[in-house]
């Protein structure tokens, strides 16, 4: 289920709606038109979703599983190698 955020529509509101509150509903549910502790007039606002790890593992184990080669930055132009097959070093000397 998800939390939606409210906002109080009006300055007369209790110190729970005062800065905004989260309710848990279900998606079918309808927006709630008011505070649930005090009765002000509050709005459902849209707000950033919470999305889970976006992509594979940067792990060097997972990497270098895969085939890739891992450099890291040691110091200005040199990197070492931190996974996969190579050479150890890189530099631009």
């Amino acid at each position: 289920m998800p939390i939606y955020e409210y906002k109080p529509q009006t300055a007369e509101c209790c110190p729970y709606c005062k800065d905004g509150f989260e309710q848990l509903q279900k998606i079918h549910d309808a927006a709630l038109l008011t505070c649930p502790q005090c009765n002000a007039l509050v709005k459902r606002i849209v707000s950033v979703a919470n999305v889970g790890k976006a992509g594979p593992s940067l792990d060097p184990a997972n990497l270098e599983k895969h085939g890739f080669t891992q450099y890291r930055k040691s110091s200005k132009g040199a990197y070492h190698k931190t996974a996969g097959k190579g050479p150890d070093t890189i530099s631009d000397d």
